[in-house]
């Protein structure tokens, strides 16, 4: 990867992603639990995205970064999450 400043756009992209987000399910629901799982891998990839960048593996990087937003943005899609209506970091059904 050649120009850093997209991985750093990514990484802050996923971290805005990642702040916007609540559960969608009740506490007491069984979907809860598939919520906070989402929220957990995403919050792990984009620790790995960091830990990436900082060793300077960009592609992998950028890679772990996708993959943290990809959790959140099929968990807003599905229902698990609440992203707020962010059409701009979030792929909605409607």
């Amino acid at each position: 990867m050649s120009d850093p400043s997209v991985l750093e756009r990514y990484l802050r992209l996923t971290r805005e992603a990642l702040e916007r987000v609540t559960a969608a399910p009740p506490a007491r629901s069984f979907l809860r639990g598939a919520s906070d799982d989402f929220v957990a891998m995403a919050r792990a990839y984009l620790a790995d995205a960091e830990h990436f960048r900082d060793a300077g593996d960009a592609e992998r990087a950028l890679a772990a970064a996708s993959y943290a937003h990809g959790w959140l943005d099929a968990g807003v899609r599905l229902g698990l999450l609440d992203g707020g209506d962010d059409d701009q970091r979030f792929t909605l059904f409607k």
